[in-house]
């Protein structure tokens, strides 16, 4: 049986990590909300984002969906919410969110508490505070059937599908067959592969709401005068070996494994645990389609890199897996997994096993390259003006 070791939650979910999160509701707390994260202690990480703090409302309603998801994960154990003052967003409303799984959720207001300074250190007694309510958390055995697995693609090469993409997919089938659930993303890069996913589809409904969201995202590049299929590979993947569209979403659907696909949601939205793969519509910004799953659950991340990336998250570990030889050698102090060695001769599936393994003691504590050095990115998608959000309608 595969275990680890994690925080057990209110709500019966597993974290793999005791963070206090500091979440700004705009960017205009964002800046305050990095502050008190750096001054509060090691525990303390903020997620700092670039959202205003007035937003249309499809905007504001999937921020709030974000950062109520964020504070959510079983990688939190307790919540500082920070606003200005003056958002749409109502911050008991989304402290309220938090609080339904259990999770302690205290709220800062910059202009009620004085300002800037009186916010820093009125921010860092609450962060700190959290911190103590949270420090008893002990670590106790898990099934890996509790393990939600997010998996990205950034800066890919040849080597990314031959290797790289393709280990994470057989750890990604190691997790589905154990009863975990695993998840992967980035929509437009399923362009030119699709028809291989849709046929994967476990019914009807997510089939057709697949290829409807391929649809979708290729109209509102060409309303923006954007040919996707003829804008990709980009330059970058160009020089790293890649020729045409197909050949990067083909590598790119590979880190999802072979098992069938069970589901799809919306950006953010809760991933169904259960087991199984689900796939998350999300845009091809990385960053941004990371903190996509982290918000939907995703207790640990995989990001598969040919060309190198340093890309992290402050609330989920991101295991750095490359498939060039490379890479490995001149970003070693970024890289967590070498899946070079199938180009070299070692089996897919040894590979695959190694993997898997690393996902097992990360989930236990092991920290990442990324989590050593504190590379903590964060961004929330922006929704489309409103005329490109209607094509969603007009898809049907």
């Amino acid at each position: 049986m595969a275990e680890f070791t994690g925080f057990r939650r209110a709500d019966g979910s597993v974290g793999v990590r005791n963070h206090v999160a500091v979440i700004p509701t705009s960017v205009s707390a964002s800046a305050l909300s990095r502050r008190i994260g750096a001054d509060a202690g090691e525990r303390v990480r903020a997620t700092p984002h670039q959202m205003g703090a007035d937003q249309p409302t499809p905007a504001r309603e999937q921020t709030e969906r974000v950062l109520a998801g964020i504070g959510r994960n079983p990688n939190v154990g307790a919540a500082l919410l920070v606003e200005l003052g003056t958002e749409s967003i109502d911050v008991e409303a989304l402290a309220d969110r938090i609080a339904e799984s259990g999770t302690p959720v205290e709220t800062l207001s910059i202009r009620e508490v004085g300002g800037t300074a009186a916010a820093i250190e009125a921010g860092r007694e609450r962060a700190r505070s959290l911190v103590a309510e949270v420090a008893d958390a002990r670590r106790e055995t898990a099934d890996a059937s509790e393990l939600v697995f997010g998996v990205e693609c950034g800066g890919s090469d040849a080597t990314s599908g031959i290797a790289a993409n393709p280990a994470v997919g057989n750890a990604c089938d190691r997790l589905v067959e154990a009863g975990g659930t695993a998840c992967f993303s980035e929509t437009p890069e399923f362009i030119g592969a699709e028809h291989i996913l849709a046929e994967r589809c476990a019914d009807r409904a997510t089939r057709e709401w697949l290829l409807e969201r391929v649809e979708m995202r290729e109209n509102m590049a060409q309303l923006m005068g954007v040919d996707l299929r003829g804008a990709q590979p980009t330059p970058g993947n160009q020089e790293g070996g890649l020729t045409t569209i197909e050949e990067k979403s083909l590598g790119a659907i590979s880190k999802g494994g072979t098992t069938p696909v069970r589901g799809m949601v919306e950006y953010a939205e809760r991933l169904p645990t259960g087991g199984g793969l689900v796939l998350m519509d999300t845009p091809g910004y990385d960053v941004e389609s990371v903190v996509g799953k982290v918000a939907g659950g995703a207790q640990v991340i995989a990001f598969t890199t040919g060309r190198g990336s340093t890309t992290g998250n402050p609330i989920a570990p991101v295991i750095k897996v490359t498939g060039n030889p490379k890479t490995w050698e001149r970003l070693s102090n970024n890289m967590d997994f070498d899946a070079s060695t199938v180009i070299s001769g070692e089996s897919l599936s040894d590979v695959g096993e190694r993997l898997f393994d690393l996902l097992l003691e990360v989930a236990s504590g092991r920290l990442t390259e990324a989590e050593y050095r504190r590379l903590e990115e964060f961004a929330i998608n922006e929704i489309q003006p409103e005329e490109l959000v209607g094509l969603r309608g007009e898809a049907r």
